[in-house]
């Protein structure tokens, strides 16, 4: 099978597409034929291991494993002998931030990991753009906010896999959101169930005279200096960054501790909940995975070089021959 290879941590440079064996399913796993994933921020976070704290999940000195990716959507080939949720031929999708070597046109994971069937009718690359994105935006956000029907939230940076997710799930959970974006996106973003936007081009959304219970950076560009007088009593701030630093790492600590406004660490929890409830809406029509680019395995490199420069909308898909 072909797959990008991660020799070491650096540029899209050191990616190589190589013809490799194909993994054999243990007693526990499924075989999958990969047809689309996705080049998002992990996976950047991942090759150029940054920030560095990220070496001591991933290989302190190379990279852990040897082929990249994080996310997944294809159709099962084979099973181990103890495997009792899956069958051959379903449809299905999965996600594991540390890595899945899912940049390839096979991969083995446990059936007991972060995989799920797609409902019917998703394509594959749609169903690939469901994943890293709003799962963090749930994970790693909303969940650990709670939000209530009729509270407000800002989100900054509406776009992004995690900004485009995070305003249709604040929707769901009966959340009024302003939405902050580009000009030439405001359209896109209302679309996606914004109440309020606010163009960054010309206001600088920390002056807004609003105030909310939650302001989500969903793309790590701000401060909770800079948001906090945005938020209500009690009100909470969340970044998809480590921020400023990497003040995002410990004030979750310090303002728990002191009560009021406070940080919510953006380290994700709960992602088996997410996929379900992912899965759900999109069944639903209620979710709608937003796709800007879709590029073929074979120029993954240039995918990461247009991920790395920030502006991209929504999630960038790496397509695999498919074979109904």
């Amino acid at each position: 099978m072909r797959a990008a290879i991660q020799s070491a941590y650096g540029s899209p440079d050191v990616l190589t597409i190589q013809d490799i064996e194909i993994p054999v399913p243990k007693d526990d796993e499924v075989l999958i034929r990969v047809y689309a994933t996705t080049v998002n921020r992990t996976d950047c976070g991942i090759l150029w291991a940054k920030p560095f704290f990220i070496r001591f999940f991933t290989g302190l000195f190379k990279p852990r494993l040897r082929v990249s990716g994080t996310d997944f959507a294809g159709k099962i080939e084979a099973v181990g002998d103890s495997v009792k949720q899956f069958k051959v031929g379903d449809r299905v999708m999965g996600f594991g931030g540390m890595g899945l070597q899912s940049h390839a046109e096979y991969l083995t994971i446990p059936e007991t990991k972060v995989i799920t069937t797609i409902p019917d009718d998703v394509t594959y690359p749609q169903a690939a753009a469901c994943l890293e994105g709003a799962i963090y935006a749930l994970s790693a956000m909303i969940f650990k906010m709670n939000p209530q029907a009729g509270q407000k939230a800002l989100v900054y940076g509406a776009t992004g896999a995690i900004g485009s997710a995070a305003v249709q799930l604040l929707k769901y959970f009966g959340v009024t959101v302003t939405a902050v974006c580009h000009t030439k996106n405001l359209e896109l973003v209302k679309s996606l169930g914004a109440d309020r936007l606010i163009d960054y081009t010309s206001e600088d959304f920390t002056s807004d005279a609003e105030r909310y219970s939650f302001v989500i950076d969903a793309v790590g560009k701000s401060s909770f200096g800079q948001c906090k007088p945005l938020l209500l009593p009690g009100g909470s701030y969340v970044s998809s960054d480590a921020g400023p630093r990497s003040e995002n790492i410990y004030l979750p600590l310090f303002t728990a501790m002191l009560g009021g406004k406070k940080v919510i660490s953006p380290m994700p929890r709960g992602v088996k909940r997410s996929v379900s409830l992912i899965r759900l809406l999109v069944e639903q029509g209620k979710f709608k995975p937003v796709i800007d680019r879709e590029y073929p395995l074979e120029q993954i490199a240039d995918a990461f070089r247009y991920v790395a420069t920030g502006q991209k909308i929504g999630n960038v898909i790496i397509t695999m021959p498919f074979t109904p």
